[in-house]
């Protein structure tokens, strides 16, 4: 292989495609979608916000009512005496949203049934508000009908809420803190970050060369190069086209937060529950949310969450990206230029992407594992076996992986992809000037044989 002609079609390759609309129109908006995702939740949750809902309460067992109290998403009003149904059928002409009906209590149960009934469904925050008060108010009364003096006082002092500190270890015996949902969060992101990067450049790959051969551009680009010249060409510069974009995301979405955050300061996450932020973002449970919101209140768990951040070595981790994207990335892109060399349009593709999108998927799924058990033979070996290692690896990072590990697994990397390269290479060879047929495995699998 001439280094100096795949030098000249990198080149080519790179600058036609970060030349184009689409590479610029997708490298200033998606840092602009980034930046939204850290910012929209915070103008969601406050122009959400609705008029309080009025409620009426008819509070049969007495122990109700006096736990209510008004607040900014709701107002109480006292029907005790009214008849239900006639406050149901009137509920517009009261000026009232819902309203409220408590039982008597039950002798037997120490409990009550409460029903609420309102003209449009009630939002999940206040039926859960209105749930947790009830059931507060059968407790308290529970405790109180044991007549023990000072009980309620007891039981507060009983129950504890501490929160579990985790520290690690280095060679030297220095401690360092370490909030695990902190790794958490880092772990998803690199491993998302990952995943996409890898689909997204390495379809790039298979779109171009399917391109290139539906236009017969390839007949006389082969005349000049050699096949395994133009195959190598195209995805090692589709790599560096993928590097650039990715730190320009970086670069812009950091701007883009920065300036938002100077210019509207605290005022726009100012008076909002951190735990609802985080569930409306997605992809964190309402016992995370609060575990994570309940850290960030606090200034000295914050500091934990910063001391947490500031102990991840970032230079491995950047280190790791890099090189973990590029031979992944080229593992799977020298089978999509081969896939693509079988195609002449997108649909004829399809079938043959299917076992290429597989151990992405799976590596995916156990890149979300990772975090709940960074050191099971699940994740263990799914950041060895080189197929899924690009992703489970990165997803691994923040949870320490001794060196060894890394380097063996990149060692399969690099190994794995040299074999596939030089598979995909013999396919691209004969696949590139086929023209008129639908091509199948049995179709690659004859061209890889040929000598």
């Amino acid at each position: 292989m001439n280094f100096r002609t795949t030098g000249i079609i990198i080149s080519r390759e790179y600058l036609n495609k970060v030349r184009k609309k689409s590479f610029l129109i997708t490298t200033f908006l998606v840092p602009v979608l980034f930046a939204a995702l850290c910012i929209v939740p915070s103008i969601i949750m406050v122009a959400s916000k609705e008029d309080a809902k009025k409620v009426a309460v008819i509070d049969d067992s007495g122990i109700v009512m006096p736990t209510l109290s008004d607040s900014e998403t709701v107002c109480f009003s006292d029907f005790y005496g009214r008849d239900l149904d006639s406050v149901k059928t009137a509920l517009e002409s009261l000026g009232i949203d819902a309203v409220l009906y408590v039982s008597a209590i039950e002798a037997e149960n120490k409990t009550v049934q409460a029903d609420i009934f309102s003209v449009k469904p009630l939002g999940v925050t206040l039926s859960e508000n209105l749930n947790n008060r009830i059931n507060k108010a059968v407790e308290s009364y529970r405790v109180d009908s044991y007549g023990i003096e000072g009980l309620a006082d007891i039981m507060k002092d009983v129950k504890a809420d501490i929160k579990l500190h985790s520290y690690t270890i280095d060679e030297e015996g220095k401690e360092n803190i370490s909030e695990s949902e902190v790794y958490m969060i880092v772990s998803l992101i690199l491993g998302m970050i990952i995943y996409m990067f890898i689909t997204l450049f390495g379809a790039s790959v298979m779109s171009s060369v399917i391109e290139e051969k539906s236009s017969r551009v390839v007949e006389i680009l082969i005349s000049s190069v050699k096949t395994t010249e133009l195959m190598f060409g195209k995805i090692i510069g589709m790599a560096l086209v993928a590097l650039t974009q990715f730190f320009l995301w970086i670069v812009l979405t950091s701007v883009i937060v920065g300036v938002v955050g100077a210019v509207s300061g605290n005022s726009l996450l100012g008076g909002q529950n951190p735990a609802e932020m985080l569930q409306t973002v997605g992809g964190v449970d309402a016992g995370q949310a609060e575990a994570i919101a309940g850290a960030v209140s606090e200034p000295g768990e914050l500091s934990m969450i910063i001391s947490t951040l500031s102990n991840l070595n970032f230079g491995q981790i950047l280190f790791c990206f890099v090189v973990f994207f590029v031979f992944g990335y080229m593992l799977y892109a020298s089978f999509f230029a081969a896939i693509g060399s079988a195609s002449e349009n997108e649909a004829d593709s399809q079938q043959l992407q299917i076992p290429l999108t597989i151990p992405l998927l799976i590596a995916f799924f156990i890149a979300f594992y990772a975090f709940k058990a960074p050191d099971s033979a699940v994740v263990f070996w799914g950041s060895m076996i080189p197929f899924t290692s690009p992703i489970v690896m990165l997803a691994r990072l923040p949870f320490g992986v001794p060196v060894w590990e890394i380097a063996l697994s990149l060692v399969l990397l690099v190994a794995t992809f040299a074999l596939c390269a030089w598979i995909s290479a013999k396919i691209y060879r004969v696949g590139i000037l086929m023209f008129g047929k639908k091509s199948t495995w049995k179709d690659l699998w004859k061209w890889f044989r040929q000598k």
